[in-house]
């Protein structure tokens, strides 16, 4: 059993991925060719938004977006403690310093109350300007943007969103990627719409910030090629990895429905065992991990132990929260800074997740458990 089948998708797709990709070889319109236009515009459509704008990676995506806003030392930006490292590290790689906030102990996301608390922290201490609200889509799920506008207005901060793991979520019918000022997601292989490589993308309705990423990731050129009007940086997207999104993004929409079948399943069989992932009411996840919560660490890393000798895979997202990362230490954060994401950290553990697994291997992950726990 796989923890996602990259495999057997390709087996599913492999004609019209093997045709796409001898067509970009045959060309050899390789770096940033017609494909990627087309791909930006069919992303742009499908998320609901004027601009889309591929970069090399999901990482790249979130420093694009600060570099137009301009944010850099002295400026504050509100990170979820309870994700992968690249959201803050993004932050950091522009100077800016992330501000740790504690999340939903259902959802996983960013907690408006504790993100407003930590707001007002950082002006009463008056030594970094609050610039920007990074909401994560964790897992599939987007964010509480409703009471998270709500904040940024009342602060006047601007919003990226960081769909990453969230691209095919939806809130109200409107899609993860358009919530933010700026939104961004990963093309990395394992995320809901994956290349084959690194891959990420910008969405906005703000012409003036598009024209700038389209810039900033082309070494800062002008209209021209070899006119450098800023300081920029290297993250194009290349026709090969475009071509392959094209041909998933195709069958996005079957796998998506396919992939909610299976969390469906998994919740009936496991809803009375342990907690299973919250979806609140007008919420839609894309479901890119389906992750449990057990009562302690122990039990956690025994059923994992447990699992890995029945052939199950597994996997901790994630063991430790961002503010207790090595790269954060010297920051001083005191160790029960964000509590929730400190006992999600010991309690959570992702189970096999991708639209293939067969009812079979759902049963077979589910007996498990219930054997080990009962």
């Amino acid at each position: 059993m796989q923890f996602r089948d990259l495999r057997r998708q390709y087996c599913a797709l492999k004609s019209d991925i093997d045709i796409a990709v001898s067509d970009v070889v045959s060309s050899g319109d390789y770096i940033m060719g017609s494909r990627v236009r087309e791909l930006e515009k069919e992303l742009a459509d499908y998320v609901g938004t004027k601009h889309c704008i591929s970069c090399a990676s999901g990482t790249d995506a979130l420093i694009l977006a600060l570099k137009v806003w301009g944010i850099g030392e002295g400026d504050a930006v509100f990170v979820p403690d309870f994700t992968f490292f690249a959201t803050a590290e993004a932050v950091s790689s522009e100077g800016a310093s992330p501000i740790f906030v504690d999340v939903d102990k259902d959802t996983f996301n960013i907690d408006p109350a504790d993100l407003e608390e930590k707001i007002k922290l950082t002006v009463r201490n008056g030594e970094l300007k609050p610039r920007v609200i990074v909401a994560v889509d964790l897992f599939g799920l987007p964010a509480n943007y409703p009471a998270i506008r709500s904040i940024a207005d009342r602060y006047g901060l601007f919003i990226l969103e960081d769909g990453a793991q969230g691209f095919g979520g939806s809130l109200n019918g409107k899609r993860s990627c358009s919530f933010g000022d700026i939104s961004t997601t990963s093309f990395f292989p394992a995320k809901p719409l994956g290349c084959y490589g690194d891959g990420g993308a910008c969405f906005t309705d703000n012409d003036e910030w598009a024209a700038l990423m389209d810039s900033y990731r082309m070494h800062g050129k002008s209209l021209s090629k070899y006119e450098n009007v800023r300081i920029g940086m290297n993250s194009r997207l290349d026709t090969v990895q475009a071509a392959i999104l094209q041909v998933k993004l195709k069958a996005f929409a079957d796998e998506l429905a396919a992939v909610n079948r299976v969390a469906d399943e998994y919740s009936n069989l496991l809803y009375d065992i342990v907690k299973i992932p919250a979806i609140p009411e007008g919420f839609f996840s894309s479901r890119a991990q389906y992750t449990i919560r057990l009562n302690n660490e122990a039990e956690r890393d025994d059923l994992q132990t447990y699992l890995k000798e029945q052939g199950i895979p597994s996997t901790v997202y994630y063991p430790t929260p961002l503010h207790r990362q090595p790269a954060y230490r010297n920051l001083g954060i005191p160790t029960s800074y964000c509590p929730v994401t400190d006992k999600l950290c010991e309690t959570v553990l992702s189970l096999p997740m991708h639209p293939y697994l067969t009812q079979e291997d759902i049963n077979s992950v589910c007996n498990a458990i219930k054997c080990f726990l009962k």
